[in-house]
Formats: structure tokens, sequence, C-alpha cells
């Protein structure tokens, strides 16, 4: 933790005896050949019970998943979230071989491993999660309806343990659906996102309206509101929270006042958690080069525990 708040070039720097850039703590706390030994031999999982790659119980997180299943299980234990509740991916950086790798251009890092999130909106706090095992990688949570797509699976996962609770979810395109949508409203859990224009159920009339910048349409059927409005571009969202009602908000840089749908407003507000809490992390980071992948996840998932805990010392003790 310490090395994210004091950035050296190397880890022997650490150790330096120079006047000019030692750290007394370091050679304190522990010699640089037992750090660099723990590091080098760090291990959560027997290599030797892994099942072979062609055994259906083969899992590619084998290696980290003790420290998977104690962290989720943590995290859900020891913080209850505010109403507001969003779902995001974040990239955690590695550029090695790796089956799972992914290609993410509006991320940062672009290049990584893709951790699926459950934040709470306003602290950025993490509350469940999902390392991301590729493309064929089943997906088969408890509950969920087989019609359920893969995206639909995902948010099913992580918002279980919080379903008929009242929540409220804030998701993106990616995730967001009819079918979803009217299948978390019955577990008492309404949702709002933007939405692809060309997902199955979003009405097409909609779709074909003409707008003029700073105009909406909107259509409603029972608990499902399906918006439109014209920004820049045009903006879809379903959402099962809000009304049609529409409020004055400020433009940045201007001093004139637009109206905008209150759920885009919402929206904005409340779909940051994700990103939240990789900017509060980023200054932080501590990963240096490694080939071995499953050390650099180990240490982003103790990343996210520290975060956590902070947050959660933060509210004990404003």
């Amino acid at each position: 933790m310490l090395m994210g708040i004091i950035k050296k070039p190397s880890i022997r720097s650490y150790w330096s005896s120079s006047p000019i850039c030692s750290t007394p703590i370091y050679p304190q706390s522990m010699s640089r050949r037992r750090y660099e030994n723990i590091l080098r031999f760090m291990h959560f999982s027997d290599n030797s019970l892994c099942p072979p790659r062609e055994h259906p119980q083969f899992d590619r997180l084998y290696k980290i998943r003790p420290l998977i299943t104690h962290f989720a299980a943590r995290f859900a234990e020891a913080y209850t979230p505010g109403r507001n509740i969003c779902v995001d991916e974040s990239l955690m950086k590695y550029k090695g071989r790796l089956g799972f790798k992914q290609y993410i251009p509006s991320k940062r890092s672009r290049y990584g491993v893709k951790v699926y999130k459950l934040c709470d909106s306003e602290s950025g706090y993490t509350q469940a999660f999902r390392v991301y095992e590729g493309k064929d990688s089943s997906l088969d949570p408890p509950g969920c309806p087989e019609h359920m797509g893969t995206s639909g699976k995902i948010v099913w996962d992580l918002l279980f343990p919080l379903m008929n609770k009242g929540y409220h979810l804030y998701v993106d395109n990616f995730y967001t659906s009819v079918p979803l949508f009217k299948l978390l409203y019955c577990f008492d859990t309404a949702a709002c996102g933007t939405v692809r224009k060309n997902r199955v159920g979003f009405p097409a009339q909609l779709v074909r309206t003409r707008l003029k910048r700073g105009e909406t349409s909107a259509l409603r059927q029972e608990e499902l509101l399906a918006v439109k409005y014209r920004d820049k571009k045009d903006v879809y969202l379903l959402s099962t929270i809000h009304t049609e009602r529409s409020v004055e908000v400020s433009v940045r840089g201007r001093a004139e006042r637009i109206r905008k749908p209150v759920c885009i407003k919402a929206y904005n507000r409340h779909m940051g958690g994700v990103d939240l809490a990789d900017q509060l992390l980023q200054p932080y980071q501590i990963m240096r080069k490694s080939r071995a992948w499953y050390k650099k996840v180990a240490i982003y998932l103790m990343q996210i525990a520290t975060h956590n805990a902070f947050l959660l010392c933060k509210k004990q003790t404003p």
C-alpha cells in the first residue's frame, strides 16, 4: 500500500541506504530479500490439485479462486450500500499473454483483465465483483431465467443478494434490455440505463421520431418508460424508476439553461460509481511488470479491499 503512495523506479530502490532517497520504513519492516521471496512464491491455491483443462470442473481462475471467494464474501457483509447502485466494468492493466485478456479502447489501460463490478453510486464502494473468464466460460447464476443473455446474467449474478430490497440500479447500454428491466421490477428492483436503439422490445416508433436539440419524446408501457432525447446526438434510455418529467439544468461553460428528462439527469449522477472507485484507486497503483497474471489480479483485489476499508473507516469517523 505504501508503495502506491511513495513512487520509486524499482523495488530495489525502496531499500536504498542513500541519504538522498532512503525510506527507513521498508528496511525496518523486512529485508528486501524477504519481500522479493514473498512476492516470488506468492500462491493462493495448490496447483497440483487444479483440474486439467479438458475436465468439466476446470477453472481458469483456480490460482486465485480462494482470494476471490474471500473478498466477495467480506465486501458484501461489511457494508450496506445506499439506494442507488450501478453495474459497470473495470479493466486491470495487463499486456502479457492471457486467454481472457480484453481490449477496451475507451478505458485508460486498453488491454487487461476485465472485472465486472457492482458499486455504491455515492461512495464508490465495491459491493460485488466478477472477473471475466472469456467468451466460452459458462455463466449460470442461481435463479436466473435461461432466456437472459450474457449481459443480463452478469447483472443478475452481481445483484442477486440485493434483490427484493428496493434498490435503484443504473447500467449502461451493454446491460440494458427490456426483459431484464421487467424481470428486476418483479423483484422490487427498479432500473435505469441507456439502451441501444436496436434492442429487442425497444419501441420502433420512438426511434423513427425526429427531434431537434433539447427535445424529448417518451412512451410508457406499464412500469417501463422509454425515452428519446436529442442532445448533440440521439440518446435512448429505459427506466422503471422515473416519470416523463423534465427539469431545467445548466450547461457547462454556458450561461443558458436547458430542459432535460429527469431520468437522464439521474442517470448522469448515479452511473459513475465504478468510475469513481477506479479514479480513487488510480493515484495509488502499485502494479509492476509481472508475467504472472494471477499475482497482478491478486494485488488489484487487495487494492480494492484497501479502498473499501478506507471508505468504511471514513464512514465511521467522518
